[in-house]
Parts: C-alpha cells; sequence; structure tokens
C-alpha cells in the first residue's frame, strides 16, 4: 500500500506524475476547485470582514469522497496543483477538506513536469503560501460581488439571464469604443507618386526599383486629391532623375524574448490564427504530458500561465550546448540574453519554454496532432531563437530628386547575418480584412506597406548618376478606420492597460462571446446590440468600476496581496463601499431599455399563432404571441436558405452545449444540415472556441 497521497487537478497530470513516483505514491485528481461560494447566494458576509461561504461543488463531490478514503492511514500528503494563485487556493482548500486525515499536509510546486522536476520538488515542499491564497479569495470575493450585485440590474432594465463582471465588461467597453470609432470614423482622400526607376549603367540597368515622392523643395509631399496629383505627376514626367544621396547602414535585429501567456496568445493567432481558448487548451496539453513512443508520458512545455521571460540557469546551459552543436560559435552570444520581466511578474515563474530543446518539433511530430505540433514548434522556435545571437541587415536608403526639387525615398534590406533568425523569422501579421487598416485612426503608411517597401532590391547606386523613369504612377488611398479587436490584439491591450492577468485572457474572451455581447466576424470581435446596451449603462451608472485605469490599479492591489504588502480585507473594503454608493444610485436612476417585441409573419410550430421577436440573453429570438398559454420559442432564421435540395427552410443561428456558435437548419429534426460557416453572408472562425482551463468568470 502506498505511502503518499499525491493530489494534482487534472487526470492527465495525474497519469504523468504517477509514472516518475515510485510505489510508496499514489497520485489522485481533483478535477480542480472542489469548494466554491455558492450558486444560488452571495456567499459572502459583508458586515463580517467579507467572510466567505464555502460549499464543496456539487459535481466535486464524489472526488473529495475518493479523496478523504484514499488520504486514510497515509503518512503524508503533498498538494501538486498549478503554480499560481488559483493552484495555491485549490491546496488550501484541500487542505482544509483533509485536516484530520491524520497526516501531514505539504504544498509541492514545478513549473514544469519532467522526472527531473518531479523529484526536485518533492524533495523541497513547503507549507502553503496563504498571501496567494489570500490574492485569490480577494479576487474572488470582489467578482462575486460584483457579478451578484450588478446582473439583476441587467435583469430588471434589459433581459433575463445577462451578467456584468469585474474584467469582462471592461474588455467588452473596449470592442464597444472601438466599433464606435469605426463608425464615426471619416476617410480622408490622399494620393501617392511613385516612380519606377533604373540605373543607366550596363551592369546595374536590369534592376528596377521603385522610389516614393516624398517631399516637394523643403516641403512634405501633400497630395490630396486627383487633380493635384496629376499636375504634380505632369510636372515631374519633363524632369531628369538623379540619385541625390545614397546611406547604407547595418541594422541589428535582436531577438525577442521567449513566450509569456499573453505573448503566446498573440503569436498564435497572428501566426496560427489559433483562438486564445483555444491556444490554452492545447498549451495545457502539452504541459500536462504527451506519451512519447515508449518512454513514460512527459510535459513538453514549462507551466503556461505566467508574465515572466525568466528561464532557469539549466534551461540556459541546455539551449546553449545545442546552440554551439547545431549552428556553432557565431549563432551564440559572447554572454547569454537576458531579459527584463515586467514589472508585476513572479520572478520565481519561468518563461513559456519547452521542457528540453533537445526534443525538436519535428522529431516529437509523430507524437502530436497538427494543432499540438504547431504550437510547441512555435513555443520550441521562440525559445531557441531567444538565446541566440542577433541577426544584421544592411539597410539601404536612396534619396531621387527630379529636377532640382522634387525629392523621393527608396530604401532596400539586404540579410548580411541571419543570426536568431535562421530558426525563428518575426513576421507581420496580414489580418482579415476588417483588421487591415491602423490601429491609429487616420494613419496614412501602415506598418506593412513600410516593410514591403524595404524589402525590394536595389541596385548599386553612386551619388548624382542619371536614373532612367520607367514609370510614374499615381494612386488614390483613404486613411482608414482603426483596426478591430481580434484575439490577438485584445490580450495585447488588456496586457498594456494592466487589465487581467494571465489565467483571465483567454476566458474573458471566451465569456463576453458565449454570452452574445461579441460576435467573431472573420477573425474580428463586433459587439453586439445587446453589447452595446449593457456597455452603455453600465458606463453611464458604474463609471468607477468600468474604468480602464481602475481596473489596473485593482489588479496591483491583487499582486500586492500575493507579495504579502497590504491587507486583503482593507482591499476590499475599499472596493465595496463607493461601489455600494454608485449601486444605491443605480437602482433608482437606471432606466429599462428592454426592447418591444416585434410581430413577424413567422407562425407559431405548436398552436398556429403569429410569433414575435423578443429579446434574451443571447439576443434576438422567436416567442408565440399566445404566451404564457403557449411557450413556443425559436431561434431567428437568417436570410440564407438551407443548401440542401427540396428543403426549402432558412438556417438558423444556434449555439452547442460547449458555447460554440453554428448554423442549422430550421427545420430539424426533418432536415438535419449544420455548417461553422453562413454561406456567401459572413464567416465565423469561433469553431476552436472551448472554455479555456484556468480562473472561472464570475456570473
Amino acid at each position: 500500500m502506498a505511502k503518499h497521497l499525491v493530489i494534482v487537478e487534472s487526470p492527465a497530470k495525474a497519469k504523468t506524475i504517477n509514472k516518475y513516483l515510485g510505489k510508496d505514491y499514489e497520485v489522485e485528481a481533483s478535477m480542480g476547485h472542489i469548494r466554491d461560494l455558492p450558486k444560488s447566494k452571495m456567499g459572502v458576509d459583508v458586515a463580517k470582514d467579507f467572510a466567505p461561504h464555502y460549499i464543496i461543488i456539487q459535481k466535486a463531490r464524489k472526488t473529495v469522497k475518493n479523496l478523504l478514503a484514499r488520504a486514510k492511514g497515509k503518512n503524508g500528503i503533498f498538494l501538486a496543483p498549478d503554480p499560481d494563485r488559483e493552484g495555491e487556493a485549490i491546496s488550501w482548500h484541500l487542505a482544509h477538506i483533509l485536516k484530520d486525515a491524520g497526516a501531514k499536509i505539504k504544498r509541492v510546486v514545478f513549473n514544469e513536469i519532467t522526472k527531473d522536476a518531479v523529484k526536485e520538488a518533492f524533495n523541497h515542499p513547503r507549507e502553503i503560501d496563504l498571501n496567494l491564497v489570500n490574492a485569490q479569495q480577494a479576487r474572488r470575493i470582489m467578482d462575486r460581488i460584483l457579478g451578484y450585485e450588478l446582473s439583476p440590474l441587467l435583469w430588471r432594465n434589459v433581459s433575463k439571464g445577462l451578467s456584468a463582471g469585474r474584467v469582462q465588461s471592461v474588455a467588452l467597453r473596449l470592442i464597444v469604443e472601438r466599433e464606435k470609432e469605426i463608425r464615426d470614423f471619416k476617410p480622408v482622400e490622399y494620393w501617392s507618386l511613385k516612380a519606377r526607376l533604373s540605373s543607366q549603367r550596363e551592369e546595374e540597368k536590369e534592376t528596377i526599383f521603385t522610389a516614393k515622392l516624398d517631399k516637394i523643395g523643403e516641403d512634405k509631399a501633400e497630395l490630396k486629391n486627383a487633380e493635384i496629383t496629376n499636375e504634380i505627376k505632369s510636372k515631374i514626367e519633363k524632369e531628369n532623375f538623379r540619385v541625390a544621396g545614397v546611406d547604407e547602414k547595418q541594422r541589428k535585429r535582436k531577438a525577442q524574448a521567449p513566450f509569456t501567456t499573453s505573448k503566446l496568445q498573440q503569436e498564435a493567432y497572428n501566426r496560427l490564427r489559433f483562438p486564445a481558448a483555444k491556444t490554452m487548451r492545447i498549451a495545457q496539453k502539452l504541459y500536462e504530458g504527451i506519451e512519447i513512443g515508449e518512454e513514460a508520458a512527459v510535459g513538453l512545455i514549462t507551466y503556461m500561465r505566467t508574465d515572466s521571460v525568466n528561464i532557469s540557469n539549466l534551461a540556459q546551459k541546455e539551449a546553449r550546448e545545442f546552440i554551439l552543436d547545431k549552428y556553432g560559435e557565431k549563432f551564440y552570444p559572447e554572454s547569454p540574453n537576458v531579459y527584463k520581466s515586467k514589472k508585476s511578474a513572479q520572478e520565481a515563474h519561468e518563461a513559456i519554454r519547452p521542457s528540453s530543446v533537445l526534443r525538436e518539433p519535428e522529431q516529437m511530430r509523430q507524437f502530436l496532432d497538427n494543432d499540438e505540433f504547431r504550437l510547441y514548434d512555435l513555443i520550441w522556435k521562440r525559445f531557441v531563437s531567444s538565446q541566440m545571437t542577433e541577426g544584421v541587415d544592411l539597410v539601404t536608403s536612396v534619396s531621387v530628386v527630379a529636377g532640382e526639387k522634387y525629392f523621393f525615398k527608396a530604401s532596400g534590406t539586404k540579410n548580411l547575418f541571419p543570426g536568431f533568425l535562421i530558426v525563428y523569422q518575426n513576421t507581420t501579421t496580414t489580418d482579415d480584412a476588417e483588421e487591415e487598416s491602423d490601429e491609429k485612426s487616420g494613419k496614412k503608411d501602415s506598418k506593412q506597406d513600410l516593410e514591403d517597401e524595404e524589402k525590394q532590391e536595389l541596385p548599386k547606386l553612386h551619388k548624382n548618376e542619371a536614373l532612367d523613369l520607367h514609370q510614374l504612377t499615381g494612386t488614390q488611398h483613404f486613411t482608414k478606420p482603426p483596426a478591430r479587436y481580434n484575439d490577438a490584439s485584445l490580450v495585447k491591450t488588456l496586457e498594456e492597460k494592466g487589465i487581467g492577468r494571465p489565467s483571465t485572457y483567454a476566458p474573458t474572451i471566451y465569456t463576453i462571446l458565449t454570452r452574445s455581447y461579441v460576435e467573431r466576424k472573420g477573425g474580428a470581435l463586433i459587439p453586439t446590440e445587446l453589447g452595446d446596451i449593457v456597455t452603455e449603462l453600465l458606463v453611464k451608472h458604474f463609471p468607477k468600476i468600468l474604468n480602464y485605469d481602475f481596473t489596473a490599479l485593482m489588479e496591483e492591489e491583487l499582486d500586492k496581496i500575493e507579495e504579502g504588502g497590504i491587507d486583503w480585507i482593507q482591499v476590499l473594503k475599499d472596493f465595496h463601499n463607493p461601489f455600494e454608493e454608485q449601486l444605491a444610485l443605480a437602482k433608482t436612476e437606471m432606466k429599462s431599455v428592454k426592447q418591444e417585441p416585434v410581430a413577424t409573419h413567422h407562425l407559431c410550430e405548436s398552436c398556429g399563432k403569429p410569433m414575435l421577436i423578443r429579446w434574451g440573453r443571447f439576443g434576438q429570438f422567436l416567442a408565440c404571441s399566445a404566451f404564457p398559454e403557449c411557450k413556443f420559442t425559436a431561434s431567428l432564421p437568417t436570410d440564407v436558405k438551407c443548401p440542401e435540395k427540396d428543403c426549402g427552410g432558412y438556417l438558423i443561428k444556434r449555439r452547442s452545449g460547449k458555447g460554440r456558435t453554428f448554423y442549422g437548419c430550421q427545420n430539424y429534426p426533418r432536415c438535419t444540415y449544420t455548417t461553422n460557416k453562413l454561406p456567401k453572408k459572413e464567416e465565423e472562425i469561433g469553431s476552436d472556441e472551448k472554455p479555456p482551463e484556468s480562473e472561472e468568470m464570475e456570473s
């Protein structure tokens, strides 16, 4: 019989760890949290210093019973959930449940699930860190108070079943305000003039390059319309072109730091088109353990919820030996690259990296599905490249003058030494149609345009040499509105503003999608009418709660609790008192914006009466006008006919049990046609959206 009980969160993690520990250890899974605040009431006694009333979660009762039975007769109990606030809180709740088992209870943490890391952790167990626990409790209680108090206001004034949350409502506000910027944007016309030129020298004349009109005399060239452009174009065509100057500079390109959670989510979206929730789900699998042939299961990456860019000395040494062996001395810097984590990062954590660089992606491909391989490949390459030398480019800038006052600029880049780029090429994302514009409203030249111009090959040119003009082209442009948010840009903005933490980005996006505050169109996140209405009400009546700086301040306070620098109950008091004042006013001043039912030509399938369009938590739906006598409801059909032959029905938007959106025929079950994309009308790429396994978002 095993002497010790080890408890982790998931069966996959338990299975992996079980193979590393000997017969003296029995490994069980808690399946996540076992205790939480009750769903039926707030469960927080505000008057008694916000004392929480925890109960065993219904779905966890069988698990708890099993853990109590397993704990009997054990010498020691080791609590090994994830190394963060949530993991510490799970450990604390487990310790409470198992305190009468008669065994010593210790906490073990490891950043990667490998044999050496796990054994090292068990050699150095510790006590539960109450600062981490209290930070988690403060977050949970704060979110519960907000959700419990705000949601009924929305039920009364907008629609039943709605919810609000500390982070999700602020994220929604970002999306709503961006959409308003796009709606209010007035495009401004402007033109560009580009000349296709070549040297007159025989050895260089074959290379044609492009130069763009930059200045007229001392002034920046401002071509506001076709008339001005054509007038200047006709003057320039009469002039002779020559090289006014050539400037060559070496530019060093530094490797980027290994991934943090937010950077992984951004890059996985930009390169692989993975929604944030999908990225975290796959990363969880890679972390918890993959069967590699006849070897024991092994965690291929380190813990995937982190805002630190630190790496261990062992990982750094292994990377150095690998790079020197595979690429040579030129590709490893004289001293190791050091990256600085942001101020709030936990120094004890590591960046996301492969647990061993010796497990090259191509060697692992046979053990991974395609998506797992692609994400592992991304993580591996980013880490290895982060330890390599700089890339070196030769950037050539050429100034060309037509006549005496029309100055053109051309630039080109030639790589002299690849450095880290031999492993990991930096990329610029080409987003979907909705997202192609620059983030700053009205900006004329995008980063992509400038990089494309730099990529051209330039001939070897000399100052004052004559050039041949092959073509002079005027092109009309319009300034573009700011881009809609996608998973990558929203996560980037949330991080920059200090809103949320690594564990909350993916569940925040998932929550606002599944609650129909936001929809996906292509890759863009677009607010629904419901999202607009809810945001307008909350911003008006709870300006402090919806304030970006206030939300960021709350995150900083939670970090300080974690560090032991501030009392968690005082933080809750400082938050709760002004919130209650705003809540009291909102209860009297918030006006109902419930939508009136709209008559339709659809007839009820149950009783034959006319159907009405009504509003619910998932937006519009059809309901029988004979309610409450007839309670038949149906989804609102789109104007797209079902592609099935002789069906005659229309497609309707449906929602799966896991919150994913798809389209199905209104004649179901007679017609079973379904699709993730609405034919010829719009595109949904949320089919990979599943609940991320991390912090819960308050309902």
